[in-house]
């Protein structure tokens, strides 16, 4: 697990010389992935960061956070065969430097990636980002919506939408999400997560009034299973089983049996708390682009995963267990989903 990081260079590199030279022949993918802490090691003194830096309690230093980047670059370019993913949302980003020294300073940069991202208003400055081929994807319109409850903004994540043509043919709507997380305790806050699922919805229902039929994509780290309230009940994203309707949310993971596998692992239990949830439109569609149950994935690559020694089986390959430094990437798997084009 320990890997040589000029080998993994020489490696990514020769991956990215084949890539460069693949056409897209009508795929398209969006990956999300929550990298765990993807800090620069630069005190900010508007957020609470100190453990990531040189001097605080984790010696995050920028050998750990080019290693890391070089990491999460290896992810991307593994994601998707030879074609890598035309999108990818990042949750736990410090900021817009982490996601430019991840497509300047590693392979990446040999690929038309650009960049979207907005601080949010979470107390320890992590966000959530995106990156997108610019050959392959032309946006069209993105917006942040922040989560009030009872007229306050939470200082946590906002929710991304962006819109845009892929591949110069059709229009995708994306939803990228990091909702509130259970540390303060699940029944302490189901509540913001019950919230954070209205307002989804809530925008979903706007962007149905404003396009016809409109073709969306769901992504993200909602801190709950797909069988959990706030997704099930609220969002009403249900298990994908035909007949599809059209204006329907479905969840892709819904019936995934987290016996062995999830997205992260927490003791011996697995989470599915990483998810792809599509509209019918995308199952049903006839022309442009669609998508089935199958084509949505957690990508449990072998380096990604190592030995779980304490409870068995296997575990993410994290990058820190507590304060110890593990050199691995992160304590979730991404996930993704691939979307075919009909001609």
């Amino acid at each position: 697990m320990k890997n040589n990081p000029l080998l993994i260079i020489i490696t990514l590199l020769f991956f990215v010389s084949h890539l460069s030279a693949q056409q897209n022949n009508g795929n398209f993918s969006v990956l999300f992935y929550n990298v765990e802490n993807l800090f620069d090691p630069g005190n900010d003194i508007l957020t609470e960061d100190d453990y990531f830096t040189p001097d605080g309690e984790l010696h995050w230093t920028y050998k750990r956070f080019n290693k890391k980047l070089l990491n999460i670059s290896k992810v991307v370019l593994s994601a998707s065969g030879w074609n890598t993913p035309d999108i990818v949302l990042f949750a736990e980003i410090e900021n817009r430097n982490v996601l430019g020294k991840l497509l300047f300073d590693t392979p990446l940069i040999n690929i038309p990636y650009k960049i979207i991202h907005k601080e949010s208003y979470d107390d320890r400055g992590i966000d959530l980002g995106l990156i997108y081929n610019s050959e392959t994807f032309n946006p069209l319109e993105y917006e942040y919506f922040p989560l009030v409850i009872a007229k306050d903004t939470l200082k946590t994540r906002e929710i991304l939408y962006v819109s845009g043509v892929i591949n110069g043919s059709d229009t995708l709507h994306i939803f990228g999400n990091h909702w509130p997380s259970r540390y303060s305790g699940l029944l302490e806050t189901k509540p913001q997560r019950v919230a954070a699922a209205r307002l989804l919805k809530s925008k979903i229902e706007e962007l149905k009034v404003k396009y016809p039929l409109p073709k969306i994509v769901i992504v993200g780290d909602f801190n709950d299973n797909p069988e959990d309230q706030s997704l099930s009940e609220v969002l009403m994203a249900i298990s994908a089983e035909k007949p599809y309707i059209d204006d329907k949310l479905y969840n892709l993971f819904y019936n995934i049996d987290r016996t062995d596998r999830g997205s992260l692992k927490y003791q011996s239990q697995w989470y599915l708390f990483d998810q792809v949830i599509v509209s019918g439109t995308l199952l049903n569609s006839t022309s442009g682009f669609f998508t089935s149950p199958e084509k949505a994935k957690i990508l449990s690559l072998p380096f990604l995963l190592e030995e779980d020694k304490k409870y068995g089986g296997l575990k993410p390959f994290r990058t820190y267990y507590g304060y110890s430094y593990n050199g691995g990437f992160s304590d979730h798997l991404p996930v993704i989903l691939e979307l075919k084009q009909r001609y």
